[in-house]
């Protein structure tokens, strides 16, 4: 690995930054949109797929009435591992499987923007990949080619278009992590009304034309950032043939910085392991123990994916005034302790669930009001861990090795998503209390080893973070 030595590029004073929208770069706000549409895209996939497998792909693939390409040597090569599983366990694993190559990809599609393409060219061919994969899901002999296509695209796509938001900025300034967090809102727009449009097609229209919806909605996020290539900086490839940099190898500070990422990842992949169930157990429950009926009328289950996003852009506005009055203060806590309290969060937010789970009946049903409740403080959990952590790599990382650092800190989302899977297979059998109590207490752990591991994390990075 090698880390140019530079100046701060010249770009940043050059009209690409200078239209600004409430005070941050245009460009911040095509990137919010695109991700806005991608995230639609995955979202809408995301809030089928494992109740699509449950309740009708894998039955009639065992009945022999669907043919699926690939998914006979899938099941052998599960249960090989895991021994005879049944239909939930079965999707489970693969929903765990599929969402953590998803996250395992976006290292690789670093290293090529970093090194042969440059972002914007690897987030085109990201984007193209990822609307091909979902259309190809609406055609059910092809469900696990479309995942194939949707795992390589998003390889290309995610770890670029987030690089890029840290690109309109100047090095240390003090809007990157308010930044992330109005770009998270983007995130998580797309990814509310993805269950509404996309679930509600394919529970009560048809799989396929959820699948579809979700396809449609990538392709206009493709369309939306070609658009809006001019009010982009640069790519740091172009950035640096431009400006001749030489190539020197890391330092050793720089190898503290990557380690200490290293060991985030780790501890990070432990929360995505708990959050990463809503679209899987969770998922589930809401399905068959929640009562979605609201003044006679009952809302698909599948909106239930819909109340974290909807929280997020509600509270992220209020979490950036809160944040912005603290640093007045000097009392904003940092990077670290954030995640740290990000982890706390989460494992609190199962404290309804196994309040109210506990005695109940397989075929009991509750009010969806302790859903949003849990969901609620799940998602405070949330916003103080995800768009900090990519803030965090856009500050330290060495300037040559962004994209790759970058997919290199979703590879917690990778092994969190993979355990999601594993974890998920124990959902039938515990009960749902006891369940909900582990998933609690993973999420506590990574809050406690996060706080333990503070010191020496800022001390590695060598800044207050």
């Amino acid at each position: 690995m090698s880390a140019n030595i530079s100046q701060p590029p010249s770009a940043y004073d050059t009209i690409r930054t200078q239209k600004t929208i409430l005070g941050h770069p245009a460009g911040l706000f095509v990137l919010f949109f695109t991700e806005m549409w991608e995230r639609f895209s995955y979202y809408g996939m995301r809030a089928l797929l494992v109740l699509y497998m449950v309740d009708y792909l894998i039955k009639n693939v065992r009945a022999g009435t669907v043919h699926v390409v690939g998914f006979l040597p899938l099941q052998r090569g599960i249960e090989a591992v895991f021994g005879p599983q049944n239909i939930q366990p079965m999707a489970s694993q693969i929903y765990g499987i599929y969402t953590a190559l998803v996250y395992l990809t976006p290292l690789f599609g670093g290293m090529i923007a970093d090194r042969l393409l440059g972002q914007r060219k690897t987030v085109v061919i990201g984007a193209i990949l990822m609307a091909i994969g979902q259309f190809f899901l609406a055609a059910e002999s092809m469900f696990l080619v479309g995942l194939f296509f949707l795992i390589l695209g998003n390889g290309c796509f995610k770890p670029n278009l987030a690089t890029q938001v840290g690109g309109l900025y100047p090095p240390g300034d003090p809007r990157l992590d308010r930044a992330y967090s109005i770009y998270y809102m983007g995130v998580n727009l797309g990814a509310f009304f993805a269950p509404l449009v996309c679930g509600t097609l394919g529970q009560k229209y048809g799989w396929k034309y959820g699948f579809a919806a979700a396809g449609v909605g990538m392709v206009c996020g493709l369309i939306f950032y070609l658009w809006g290539q001019k009010f982009l900086a640069e790519d740091h490839l172009t950035r640096g043939k431009q400006s001749h940099t030489e190539k020197v190898p890391l330092t050793s500070k720089e190898w503290k910085v990557i380690i200490a990422l290293m060991v985030l990842v780790v501890v990070n992949a432990l929360f995505w392991a708990v959050y990463e169930q809503q679209g899987n157990t969770l998922q589930l429950f809401a399905d068959r123990n929640a009562d979605w009926h609201v003044f006679g009328f009952e809302m698909p289950s599948t909106w239930f994916q819909s109340v974290n996003p909807m929280f997020i852009f509600a509270l992220t506005p209020l979490l950036i005034t809160f944040w912005g009055r603290q640093s007045r203060r000097g009392t904003e806590p940092g990077s670290i302790t954030k995640m740290a309290m990000g982890c706390i969060l989460l494992g609190l937010s199962f404290l309804p669930l196994i309040y109210i789970a506990h005695g109940l009946g397989e075929t009991q049903r509750i009010s969806f009001l302790w859903l949003v409740g849990s969901t609620f403080i799940l998602t405070v959990g949330e916003l103080y861990l995800s768009p900090i952590g990519q803030s965090l790599v856009a500050q330290v990382a060495p300037p040559s090795l962004v994209s790759m650092l970058m997919g290199m800190w979703f590879l917690s989302n990778f092994i969190g998503n993979y355990f999601t899977g594993y974890l998920g297979t124990f959902y039938e059998k515990m009960p749902h209390d006891v369940f909900f109590v582990m998933l609690g207490g993973l999420a506590l752990a990574a809050g406690v080893a996060i706080f333990a591991l503070g010191k020496p994390l800022r001390n590695a990075m060598g800044r207050k973070v």
